[in-house]
């Protein structure tokens, strides 16, 4: 199983907002975000902060599928 950040990605532009943008109001850094647009592991702090970011859910960011 693999984490696809898709619906991060559909969050913020239905947000009209940029990657910048939630990097300053989450509090990550541009890696972190670069990390995720690859699909690769981030931590679980990281995710909360976004989630608490733009008041959502882990559910409405992420997702697992299937290699």
């Amino acid at each position: 199983m693999a984490v696809s950040y898709k619906k991060l990605w559909k969050l913020l532009i239905d947000k009209d907002m940029m990657k910048k943008e939630l990097a300053q109001k989450a509090n990550v850094s541009n890696y972190t975000l670069a990390k995720m647009n690859k699909g690769e592991n981030v931590t679980t702090d990281v995710l909360v902060r976004i989630c608490k970011a733009l008041e959502c859910n882990l559910d409405d960011i992420m997702e697992l599928v299937d290699e």
